[in-house]
């Protein structure tokens, strides 16, 4: 999955945004094709004191309409995406953390040492 909001930030930097507060936050959503739906998904970076709302309501407003054509289920899609509206996405910030610790990204600072 595509993390977004995490450009030219370091895994220093990450750490130290996430113990002042910033998450890793998901919003679901549904696109129907007739019989078939897909489930899409986005990772956002959330700042420390950074609303979600801007980004939920975006994937809101993407369900409302792209849903809409898979009838018997829509108004549930629906539902799940006003659920996570309200509550500011889901947290994913446990999961990430443990797949970049796997991934073990590389930090070397440049230290300018002066004499």
């Amino acid at each position: 999955m595509k993390t977004n909001n995490t450009e030219g930030l370091s895994m220093f930097e990450i750490n130290v945004l996430i113990q002042q507060g910033g998450k890793f936050i998901m919003f679901p959503f549904i696109i129907s094709k007739m019989v078939k739906k897909i489930k899409k998904s986005n990772i956002y970076f959330i700042r420390p004191n950074e609303g979600t709302f801007k980004y939920a309501l975006k994937h809101f407003l993407l369900n409302l309409s792209l849903s809409l054509r898979f009838f018997p289920f829509a108004p549930i899609y629906i539902a799940i995406s006003l659920f996570y509206l309200m509550k500011g996405g889901k947290d994913y910030t446990e999961t990430i953390l443990k797949d970049l610790d796997t991934n073990r990204p590389v930090y070397t600072p440049q230290l300018k040492v002066s004499y």
